[in-house]
């Protein structure tokens, strides 16, 4: 073929496109690629508690009753609507009609009965199980009708219906969701590629607003240093939560990206065992608060991004209580509480997860409790170790890890718990903000809570985790904040 019919082909083939309406130039991306530093242990929120799960199916795959809206709002999802009784027992749901599973069967209040008995029920292996605590019975009244009967009222049970652990799964489909995640979600589920990532799909008979997005696809990058060049390559389309801040300038400065700083339900703490001794004795975890520099933490692990923080509650929330002065870096005071205590010689282990708060926070804190006396043994530790290890075992002394979930003060009352606190004045004050319904009530109540383990120095209070973000310029609709831990991809879309 010659050059000019090479030419007048091409010319051709343009005209064509014209005439159907196509333009190569400028038609629209359909499809993004997110960055995550964790893989997901297995896809299921109702069945593990690891926050990477949600990250790829919360509002993507799975919904639940209500759902958070990307301002913490508490929204409508499969619940259209809902009355609660005068006396706070009975909450009577209507459900969104039409509404479909990914294997095409249909969504009704049988599912709603099957996913609430299912979550609280004895053999529940729900890593939230608590949600679930106050209810009594569930009762199907027609298929687009529910009736939830709480054995006490509970002011939160709308927004507890909201976590990921609370979706609504098929009895057909429930068992094997770990693997193959079956929900009503705009994306379908389409391939995980073990170590790599897990792709989703535009599910074209979800019941809401059609999502923008043909496919999304969720890649797992745990080293910070590969997640820069990822991003740098056009590899990946958006890090909603980047893992090193160091590099945010340089991104700052390239006009083909996005830089989102906001805010998170991320407490990181610096977790203690209260029950192994002498992490038993106040006086030696309220030495561990005192020889920790928070300012100094936030500078050298996190560039700078973070709040401190002096309980376990986000600085955002209204109801918050500054309380970091009472666990004020202090080394001199430090000293003296371990002398008090009687402790000296002392020992002990301290397991990092992956993420970068953790394995750099855990370098500097070591450091920060050796200058008053306390040696620090490192492990660093896989995710499904840590979950095995510290979550479930309780085998450790000291870890550090940031609670991402949505105002979960009450894990503190509960016995089970990893750091084993479990205190009852504490119990005490959580039951009564499940009673209460008064905002004025419900704040002094929280504000109490958060004084009370402040005041017991159940683990050491470091920052609340910024959220740091960096996307292609031209990516629009990914949340600036993190209400829940979540990558909701139903608004997101490309501009241009």
């Amino acid at each position: 073929m010659t050059k000019n019919s090479i030419t007048a082909a091409a010319v051709s083939l343009l005209a064509l496109g014209l005439a159907l309406g196509v333009n190569p130039a400028m038609a629209a991306k359909m499809d993004a690629s997110i960055g995550m530093q964790l893989e997901p242990p297995n896809l299921d929120p109702t069945g593990g508690a690891a926050a990477a799960i949600d990250e790829v199916v919360y509002a993507n795959v799975f919904e639940g009753l209500t759902r958070f809206g990307s301002d913490g709002a508490i929204l409508p999802a499969l619940a259209s609507s809902w009355e609660i009784s005068e006396d706070g027992l009975t909450y009577t749901f209507k459900l969104q009609e039409g509404v479909k599973f990914h294997d095409g069967s249909d969504f009704n209040a049988d599912d709603v009965k099957f996913s609430l008995d299912r979550a609280r029920g004895a053999d529940s292996t729900n890593a939230q199980k608590a949600l679930f605590a106050d209810i009594a019975s569930v009762d199907v009244v027609d298929p687009a009708t529910v009736k939830v009967t709480l054995s006490k009222p509970n002011g939160s049970f709308l927004f507890n219906m909201a976590w990921g652990d609370a979706v609504i799964v098929a009895p057909e489909t429930a068992a094997d969701n770990a693997a193959k995640p079956v929900g009503t979600g705009p994306f379908s589920f389409t391939e995980w590629v073990k170590g790599d990532r897990v792709e989703l799909g535009r599910f074209a008979g979800y019941w809401g607003t059609p999502v923008k997005l043909d496919k999304v696809t969720f890649k797992f990058i745990s080293d910070p240093t590969a997640a820069f060049a990822a991003m740098m390559a056009g590899d990946i389309d958006a890090y909603p939560t980047f893992p090193a801040p160091e590099n945010l300038v340089q991104f700052e400065s390239d006009p083909r990206f996005s830089v989102i700083i906001g805010s998170s339900e991320g407490e990181t703490i610096l977790g203690m065992n209260n029950k192994k001794p002498p992490l038993d004795n106040i006086k030696v975890r309220q030495a561990i608060a005192h020889a920790i520099d928070r300012q100094a933490i936030i500078d050298g692990a996190m560039f700078g991004y973070g709040t401190p923080i002096g309980t376990h509650f986000a600085p955002h929330n209204p109801a918050y209580v500054d309380l970091t002065a009472q666990s004020a870096y202090d080394p001199e005071q430090s000293k003296a509480l371990l002398a008090e205590a009687g402790v000296s010689d002392l020992t002990l282990s301290l397991k990092l997860p992956p993420p970068s708060y953790a394995r750099r926070g855990g370098e500097i804190i070591a450091a920060e409790l050796r200058e008053v006396g306390i040696n620090v043994d490192i492990t660093n530790v896989e995710w499904a170790q840590w979950l095995d290890d510290v979550f479930k075992a309780k085998n450790f002394d000291l870890t550090i890890v940031s609670h991402t979930e949505p105002m979960d003060i009450g894990i503190y009352a509960r016995d089970d718990y990893y750091f084993q606190y479990g205190d009852p004045a504490f119990k005490a004050i959580m039951a009564d903000l499940d009673k209460a319904t008064d905002p004025a009530k419900r704040t002094e109540l929280m504000q109490a809570a958060q004084k009370k383990i402040a005041d017991d120095y159940v683990n050491a209070y470091l920052f609340q985790l910024a959220r740091t973000g960096v996307t292609s310029a031209k990516l629009k609709g990914i949340w600036p904040n993190s209400p829940t831990q979540a990558n909701d991809m139903t608004g997101v879309y490309w501009e241009g």
